[in-house]
């Protein structure tokens, strides 16, 4: 697994994270969801992967962990919402 292709899957998969996280979670930074993102990506692809082609089920673990690691973020480091 490439630098590049970690990046790249982290930046969509934490945004599919982000989506896929129950509640609001738009009071964290974009930064910290790509790096919720890429971790998703190790983890899953680092726990499931190693296959050649699309492993969906890599693909779908990794985004449970963002979503997971997006919802720890919120909680822990969110900026409260301006009324």
């Amino acid at each position: 697994m490439g630098w590049f292709f970690v990046i790249v899957m982290g930046i969509i998969i934490g945004l599919l994270g982000k989506f896929v996280a129950p509640g609001d979670r738009d009071n964290i930074p974009l930064w910290l969801t790509v790096v919720c993102g890429i971790v998703g990506v190790l983890i899953g692809y680092g726990w499931l992967g190693g296959t050649h082609g699309i492993d969906w089920l890599a693909f779908f673990v990794s985004i449970i962990f963002a979503a997971i690691l997006v919802m720890i973020a919120a909680t822990v480091t969110g900026r409260a919402k301006k009324a």
